[in-house]
C-alpha cells in the first residue's frame, strides 16, 4: 500500500473558467488509493481556487471551494495555506492577471521565511512564449523544438508579460535552500471536455451553419496542442513526483495543422468539407476574438520529453485531437449536453400531427420529416444532380442512377399508394442518416403504417444471435431509430367533423376530400385492428408508445405539445456555453443601458427642443400682439376722426352752451333741462332760416 494518503491543499485561480475548470475537477478527482500507489505519490488533493462573482455557472455544483474575488492581501494569505499553487495564465492575455499573477508569486517569495514547510508554486503558461522561435535548422521542414531549447525561446509579442514571469519563477526555481519549489508548464493549446479555442469549428458543424466549414488562414500552420485532462495529468505527476527539469512541455505526440483539425470535425459533424477565408473574416464573422486567432494562428513543430519519459500519465488523447476525434466528439456532445432529440408522431388522418410536429421542431430545434417534403427534397436533388452533369461536374454512371431514381420517384408519386415501400424507405433512411438529423433530431410525421413499414427502415433480422441488448446499443440504431413514438387519437366523430369545416381548396390539396379522407380514415382503423401494428413494433424495440387524445377543446394543440414534451423533456439541441451566455448577458446589459441613456438624451433633447419651439412661440405671439395692438389703435384712431370732426362743429357748440347754462340754473333735472334747451336751441335754428 505504501505510505499514508496525506490531502494536499491545492489551489488553482480562475475556477471558473475552461482550463482551470477541468484542471480543478482533474485534481479533484484524484483521490483513490490504488492511482496514488501506482504513481508512488503519496497524496490525495483538495482543490481550492478563485471564482469571480460574475461567473454564470451555478457555484453550488462545483467541486471546490471557491473563493469570489478576494483582495490580494486575502488571496496571499488563502495562497499561504495551500501546499501547492496552480497560476493558470495559459488562456489570457490580460496584463491585470499577468500583474496579479507575478505579485501573488512575490509575495510568497517574500513570505518563504514563515513557511512550516515546503510549497510548491506551478505556473502554467503557454507555447506562445515559443511563438516566434526558429528551430535551430530553419530550412529543415522536419525540424522540431523541444523543451531543453526552452532558454532561447522568443515568445508572440502578445505574451512577451508570460515570457517576463516565467523566466522570473524559473529564476527562483534556481535557488538553493528554497522552500517553494517552483515549476513551468509550457502548455499546449487546450481542447477536449466541450471545447474551448475550437469550439467554434464544433458549433457550426454541429448545427451545420455552412455548407463548408470555414479554416481562417492558410491551414497548414501546425498547432501544439493537449487535452485538458491530459494538462491535468501533467500537474498532477509534477506533484507527486517533483521532476528535476523546472521547464516542461505539456503537448501530445501529434503534430496536426489546423486544416486537418477542422477538417476532421466537419467529417465527424458537419457537411465533410471545409473552406479557406482570410484571417480577417474571423473577425468581421465575430467567430473570434483578436487574441483568440492569435492561438490559431501559431505555426510550431514541438516534441516533448519529459512527459513521455519521466511521467506516469495516463493518456486520454495521447496520439492528439485528429486521430481521437470519435472520442472528443462524443466527450463534445455529453459536456454540453447535446443530445438528439428523435420523436415519431402516428395517428388517424386530420388528427394533428403536422401541426402538433411543426410546434415540437419550433421548441426543440429539430427536423420536420414529412412524405411529401421528403419526396420533393429528393427530387430536387436529383434533378440539380442531372443538371451539373451538363458541367462535367457529374459522371455518367452517377447520372444514370440519379435518372433511374428520379423515374421510379416519380412514378411512386402517381401511384400515391406507396408503390414502392422499398424506395421510399431508402429515402428516409437517407435523411434519417444525414448529419442534421443525427445531430440535432427530428420528428415523423405519420411515416409508418404497418409493422412492416416501420421493419423496412429499422430492422432488427439478420441479429437473432444478438440479443436485444446489443441491438439497441449499436451506434448506426442508436442514430437513427426513435426514443419517443407518440399516437394521436380521436373519434371518427370528432375527425369528420374537422375535414367538413375546411374550406374545399385545402381539402383538396391535402387529399382530404369526403371519398379520399373517408378512404384513408377506414384504412387506418383496419391497420390498428391488425395482429401486428406499427406501435406492436416499436414496442418489441422497447420504445413504448403513448397514445394521446385529441380534443375540440385544444384547438392549438397546447395540451398535446405540452404533455409531448414534458414526456420528452427539456430542449437537449445546441444552446450557448455558460462563457458565450455570460458574454450575451454583458452584451444586452450594455445595449440596454445604451439604450436607456439614447432614450435619456433623446427624451431631454426633445424637452428641450419643445421648451425652445415653445419660447420662440411666445416670444413671436408677443411681437404679433402688439403689432396688431398698434394696428386695432390706429384702426380706431382713423375711423374716429369723420365723427370727431362732425361733433365738434355741430354738436359740441350747442351743449357747451347748454352745460354753461345748465351750471348757472342749476335745475333739479340737468338732464331733462338740457333736452328741452337744446330742443329750443334747434327750433330757433330752423325759425332763423325761415
Amino acid at each position: 500500500m505504501g505510505d499514508k494518503i496525506r490531502t494536499k491543499r491545492v489551489f488553482v485561480n480562475d475556477v471558473h473558467q475552461y482550463s482551470s475548470k477541468n484542471i480543478a475537477e482533474f485534481l479533484s478527482a484524484c483521490i483513490s488509493e490504488e492511482s496514488s500507489e501506482d504513481l508512488g505519490r503519496n497524496a490525495a488533493f483538495h482543490v481550492v481556487g478563485t471564482v469571480s462573482p460574475s461567473c454564470s455557472e451555478d457555484k453550488s455544483k462545483l467541486l471546490y471551494q471557491q473563493y469570489e474575488s478576494p483582495t490580494r492581501d486575502e488571496l496571499l494569505q488563502h495562497l499561504l495555506e495551500c501546499d501547492v499553487v496552480v497560476y493558470n495564465i495559459s488562456e489570457t492575455t490580460s496584463q491585470q492577471q499577468i500583474e496579479e499573477a507575478m505579485w501573488e508569486f512575490t509575495g510568497l517569495c517574500d513570505e518563504m521565511e514563515n513557511f512550516k514547510s515546503s510549497k510548491m508554486f506551478i505556473l502554467v503558461s503557454s507555447v506562445m512564449t515559443w511563438a516566434m522561435t526558429k528551430p535551430e535548422i530553419p530550412d529543415d521542414p522536419d525540424a522540431v523544438l523541444t523543451e531543453e531549447e526552452f532558454r532561447r525561446k522568443r515568445p508572440h509579442p502578445s505574451f512577451r508579460q508570460h515570457h517576463i514571469l516565467e523566466k522570473l519563477v524559473l529564476k527562483a526555481a534556481r535557488g538553493k535552500k528554497t522552500k517553494l519549489n517552483c515549476y513551468v508548464i509550457g502548455s499546449g493549446v487546450q481542447y477536449g471536455r466541450g471545447e474551448n479555442l475550437f469550439h467554434y469549428f464544433f458549433k457550426v458543424s454541429w448545427l451545420m451553419q455552412f455548407p463548408k466549414v470555414p479554416v481562417f488562414g492558410h491551414g497548414t500552420n501546425h498547432i501544439p496542442m493537449i487535452h485538458v485532462y491530459d494538462l491535468g495529468g501533467v500537474i498532477e505527476n509534477i506533484i507527486a513526483l517533483k521532476p528535476k527539469a523546472k521547464y516542461i512541455l505539456a503537448i501530445d505526440s501529434s503534430m496536426n495543422t489546423l486544416g486537418e483539425v477542422v477538417q476532421k470535425i466537419s467529417d465527424l459533424l458537419g457537411p465533410e468539407q471545409i473552406q479557406i477565408l482570410p484571417e480577417q473574416d474571423a473577425i468581421t464573422m465575430k467567430a473570434f476574438k483578436p487574441e483568440e486567432l492569435e492561438y490559431l494562428k501559431i505555426n510550431l513543430r514541438m516534441e516533448a520529453f519529459i512527459i513521455k519519459d519521466s511521467f506516469k500519465l495516463e493518456w486520454v488523447s495521447e496520439a492528439g485531437i485528429v486521430e481521437n476525434m470519435e472520442t472528443i466528439v462524443e466527450e463534445y456532445k455529453d459536456t454540453r449536453q447535446l443530445l438528439s432529440v428523435k420523436i415519431c408522431l402516428v395517428g388517424p388522418p386530420a388528427v394533428g400531427k403536422t401541426s402538433v410536429a411543426e410546434q415540437l421542431c419550433h421548441y426543440y430545434k429539430i427536423h420536420h420529416i414529412k412524405f411529401k417534403d421528403l419526396l420533393e427534397g429528393k427530387m430536387t436533388e436529383l434533378r440539380e444532380i442531372l443538371t451539373k452533369t451538363n458541367c462535367d461536374l457529374v459522371s455518367e454512371e452517377e447520372a444514370a442512377a440519379a435518372q433511374n431514381q428520379l423515374r421510379n420517384i416519380e412514378e411512386s408519386v402517381i401511384e400515391n399508394e406507396g408503390g414502392q415501400v422499398d424506395l421510399i424507405s431508402e429515402i428516409l433512411l437517407e435523411k434519417l442518416n444525414s448529419k442534421r438529423c443525427t445531430n440535432q433530431g427530428f420528428v415523423l410525421d405519420g411515416f409508418f403504417e404497418t409493422y412492416e413499414d416501420a421493419k423496412r427502415v429499422f430492422p432488427v433480422e439478420g441479429r437473432e444471435d444478438q440479443d436485444l441488448d446489443s441491438v439497441l446499443k449499436t451506434s448506426v440504431y442508436n442514430k437513427i431509430t426513435p426514443e419517443h413514438v407518440f399516437e394521436l387519437q380521436a373519434t371518427d366523430d370528432f375527425l369528420i367533423k374537422r375535414v367538413q369545416e375546411l374550406p374545399e381548396c385545402v381539402a383538396e390539396e391535402m387529399h382530404y376530400t369526403q371519398d379520399e379522407f373517408l378512404w384513408g380514415l377506414k384504412r387506418y382503423r383496419q391497420l390498428s385492428h391488425a395482429e401486428d401494428t406499427v406501435l406492436d413494433y416499436f414496442d418489441e424495440l422497447e420504445i413504448h408508445p403513448e397514445e394521446i387524445e385529441v380534443s375540440g377543446g385544444d384547438p392549438g394543440y397546447r395540451a398535446v405539445v405540452k404533455k409531448i414534451t414534458e414526456t420528452v423533456g427539456p430542449p437537449k439541441n445546441y444552446g450557448p456555453s455558460p462563457e458565450e451566455q455570460e458574454e450575451e448577458d454583458r452584451r444586452k446589459e450594455e445595449e440596454e443601458r445604451q439604450k436607456q441613456a439614447a432614450q435619456l438624451f433623446e427624451r431631454k433633447r426633445r424637452n428641450e427642443a419643445e421648451l425652445a419651439e415653445m419660447t420662440a412661440q411666445y416670444e413671436e405671439w408677443k411681437k404679433n400682439l402688439s403689432a396688431v395692438t398698434r394696428q386695432e389703435d390706429e384702426l380706431l384712431e382713423a375711423r374716429a376722426l369723420p365723427l370727431r370732426n362732425y361733433l365738434m362743429k355741430h354738436v359740441m357748440p350747442s351743449l357747451v352752451a347748454a352745460m354753461a347754462e345748465c351750471s348757472k340754473i342749476k335745475p333739479e333735472d340737468p338732464v331733462d333741462y338740457l333736452a328741452e334747451h337744446l330742443l329750443q336751441n334747434v327750433q330757433q335754428e330752423e325759425d332763423k332760416q325761415f
